[in-house]
């Protein structure tokens, strides 16, 4: 396998595991207030804001050479710190 495709798998499980955490906090939202609904399901909309723009990263990673991706990757892991950073702060806003 080459380091393409590892890298892109590596993403890939984050993504799932980001979407399965966002569909743990649907379904926690449908236990709460309507106050408490309308609150997370605006954080909910924002990290699944923020996984599209991971997919969109990964489908350029796919689109890809071997030669073009090395000279992304910077950009991707650049961009991923900012996809990460901001989910995790809309996750926290769920804690509160």
């Amino acid at each position: 396998m080459t380091d393409k495709e590892l890298y892109r798998q590596k993403k890939q499980a984050q993504l799932d595991k980001w979407k399965a955490e966002v569909d743990r906090l649907k379904a926690k939202a449908s236990e709460g207030s309507a106050d408490a609904q309308m609150e997370l399901n605006k954080q909910v909309k924002a990290v699944e804001g923020r996984i599209e723009e991971g997919r969109i990263k990964l489908a350029a990673i796919a689109r890809a050479s071997e030669d073009e991706w090395e000279s992304i990757r910077d950009d991707v892991d650049s961009a991923w710190d900012s996809i990460t950073s901001g989910f995790n702060e809309a996750l926290g806003r769920f804690a509160k």
